[in-house]
């Protein structure tokens, strides 16, 4: 699971995230802060648990949550941004970065349970 580049890719968002998160005074951390941080993280551990299932149909199910966790974390960028939490350049590069996860991850749903799929059946 750790080569798949998703996973990589939703584990530094994460990490990303939660040095930003980190900064915050208590208010911020206590309402948004700890929403984007449960919404980000949820991404790579749905990956996480889906790669672990043992039939492609419940390995599917469990990166669709991943994205919708992808969608949630970015209403919480947008909400953080428009409280001046976040800089402009800051919020463009995560979102930049969540819509190549984005990309990626509709694509890897597309291949699992195909026959080419390296995924266990």
């Amino acid at each position: 699971m750790e080569d798949l580049e998703i996973y990589q890719l939703s584990m530094e968002v994460g990490e990303k995230i939660w040095s930003i998160v980190d900064k915050w005074n208590y208010f911020e951390k206590d309402t948004i802060g700890k929403q984007i941080i449960k919404a980000t993280d949820s991404i790579a551990a749905n990956i996480s648990e889906g790669f672990g299932r043992f039939h492609y149909k419940e390995s599917k199910q469990f990166n669709y949550y991943a994205r919708g966790s992808l969608f949630e974390t970015k209403t919480w960028l947008r909400k953080a941004y428009h409280r001046n939490l976040l800089s402009e350049n800051i919020f463009k590069q995560l979102t930049k970065d969540l819509d190549i996860i984005g990309v990626k991850l509709n694509n890897y749903i597309k291949s699992i349970g195909q026959p080419n799929n390296t995924k266990k059946q």
